[in-house]
């Protein structure tokens, strides 16, 4: 095979990476395969302008000029090249740096070949032979020390580099060799006898091994984006499964409000204490019927109150106590010296708010487990502290168990409501002789301005 056909199967070989590099280009967007792309380029006129057909197209002057830079300007591509694909700004950064002083010697080498080929009046072919050998052993010993310091690494990506790289510098060293001891002959000889031969080799068999690194990485980064997505997928399902756990006691939370404030009303409106009441009221006809009137007063007002307000968000603390009034009055009226209700409450709280019915359902539980009679009157206070909370507590006589039957539900309704407002919980204490229960208070609801 001479050499002429030879050089034109290389340049056909270079092309057809390089298209395939292209197509990876527009696929994946990465400078990497852009510097892969000049790289090759470089290379591919450096070799292509050897074939007469294409040399006939330019000057001597640009014949020359490609020659002498060709190889030195894929050179500069190489180093950001090898930078991107191993990392080597972290990895190795004093290769990195001797990389930068390198291209600047590339640049001036360029501009030196650019004004012996272009801008000088004479032609100085000793000048520019002189150069050129001194640039390409430059490259040989930049080369032989890159390899070294990239052995280090020892990954699979380094490996296939530094492999690519010996090539090259193997099939350099050995064209500079038989370029010194023979001259190049024409385009018809064989083309083992060309010295640039076993340097186009070495070209090959490099971008063979640099185009296997770009597989690798390209794989390597597909499984990682893989690994990313499923982590992805696992966090979103995690979230999912937290959203759906939150929303499913968020619902049970509700349910279980439903449930309290239904078994809650049940318990207002028991029909023990209706029958109590109505019985109170009956005697309280025949023998005063002036406090019988009274009484079926505060008894509708405790009862509107009731079924009003069961379902509602918060009230005032003022409501609340006017309330209260009215429904110690019915338990006045049927205990009376039994029970005794204390209020001292703070007037600056009077608007804070509180769940509707908790100071009831305190009292009641008061009155319900406890021994009331004028022997042994229960005494119910409510009041407020220095933070601004409300204290509701009562002396404690309790009744046997056998004579209370206690579901325990009144309390968990105070606490829910609490629970479900997002407020502090209500504290509980019970010492051997005061039961206290400490109720936050919200601060009043603010009015919006509306200004005419």
């Amino acid at each position: 095979m001479s050499f002429q056909i030879w050089d034109a199967v290389i340049s056909g070989m270079i092309s057809a990476i390089l298209l395939l590099n292209v197509v990876q280009w527009i696929t994946f967007r990465g400078r990497i395969y852009a510097l892969y792309t000049f790289y090759m380029l470089a290379w591919l006129a450096y070799f292509s302008l050897r074939i007469p057909e294409i040399q006939s197209w330019f000057s001597q002057e640009t014949y020359f000029f490609v020659r002498g830079i060709g190889a030195v300007a894929a050179y500069f591509f190489y180093f950001d090249f090898s930078d991107i694909l191993l990392n080597l700004k972290r990895r190795l950064p004093n290769l990195v740096r001797l990389f930068t002083y390198t291209k600047v010697i590339i640049i001036a080498y360029i501009g030196y070949q650019f004004a012996l080929c272009y801008l000088l009046p004479d032609w100085n072919r000793s000048a520019y032979e002189t150069a050129y050998a001194v640039i390409r052993l430059y490259m040989l010993a930049f080369g032989v020390y890159g390899i070294y310091q990239l052995m280090s690494l020892n990954s699979p990506a380094s490996r296939y580099l530094v492999t690519g790289t010996s090539f090259l510098l193997v099939g350099g060293l050995i064209s500079m060799a038989l370029a010194f001891m023979r001259p190049e002959g024409g385009p018809l000889r064989p083309f083992w006898e060309s010295s640039i031969s076993y340097m186009q080799m070495g070209v090959i068999l490099e971008l063979v091994c640099f185009s296997v690194a770009l597989g690798f990485r390209q794989r390597r980064s597909a499984i990682r984006n893989a690994v990313m997505e499923q982590d992805l997928a696992r966090e979103r399902e995690k979230r999912q499964r937290e959203h759906l756990e939150s929303e499913l006691a968020l619902q049970q939370l509700k349910q279980q409000m439903s449930e309290v404030q239904m078994q809650a009303l049940q318990a207002q409106l028991n029909p023990h204490f209706l029958f109590n009441s109505l019985n109170s009221l009956s005697s309280l006809i025949a023998d005063e019927p002036r406090k019988a009137e009274v009484f079926v007063d505060e008894m509708a007002t405790v009862y509107r109150y009731l079924l009003q307000n069961n379902e509602a968000g918060l009230t005032t603390l003022s409501r609340e106590l006017t309330f209260i009034n009215s429904f110690y009055h019915l338990l006045k009226t049927r205990y009376g010296r039994g029970v005794n209700l204390t209020i001292c409450v703070d007037e600056k709280y009077l608007m804070y708010r509180l769940p509707p019915l908790t100071l009831q359902l305190l009292v009641e539980n008061a009155v319900k487990h406890n021994i009331v009679s004028a022997d042994q009157p229960l005494n119910i206070e409510i009041c407020t502290d220095v933070k601004g909370w409300l204290v509701v507590c009562n002396n404690l006589q309790r009744k046997p168990s056998a004579q209370v039957k206690s579901t325990g539900k009144g309390l968990l309704h105070i606490l829910t409501k609490y629970q479900m407002l997002n407020q502090p919980e209500p504290v509980v204490q019970d010492t051997s002789g005061q039961f206290m229960v400490v109720l936050p208070l919200l601060e009043p609801e603010r009015k919006t301005a509306h200004t005419a």
